[in-house]
C-alpha cells in the first residue's frame, strides 16, 4: 500500500490521483482478506492480527474517503 500511495502522491493530474489512489484501496482490502486467511490457518494468532486488521480498516476508510474528495472537485 505505502509504495502505490507513494505513487498517488506524485500523480500528474487529478484523474492519474484517483486511478492510483484506487489502487491503494484494492491493496489495502487484499491485505484484509490475506490478513483473515491467516487467521484461520493460526488462530492462534487472531489477537495480534486483529490489531494489524483494524489498521489496514483505517487505512482502507481513508484511501475511500480521499478518492471521494477527489471526485467530488473534479466535477
Amino acid at each position: 500500500m505505502g509504495a502505490n500511495y507513494r505513487a498517488a502522491c506524485r500523480a500528474k493530474s487529478k484523474p492519474d490521483f484517483i486511478n492510483k489512489i484506487r489502487i491503494v484501496e484494492e491493496e489495502a482490502d487484499e491485505t484484509m482478506y490475506f490478513l483473515e486467511l491467516i487467521c484461520e490457518f493460526h488462530p492462534d494468532k487472531r489477537d495480534e492480527i486483529a490489531i494489524l486488521y483494524k489498521e489496514a480498516n483505517e487505512l482502507l476508510s481513508v484511501t475511500v474517503s480521499s478518492i471521494n474528495t477527489a471526485l467530488k472537485s473534479l466535477h
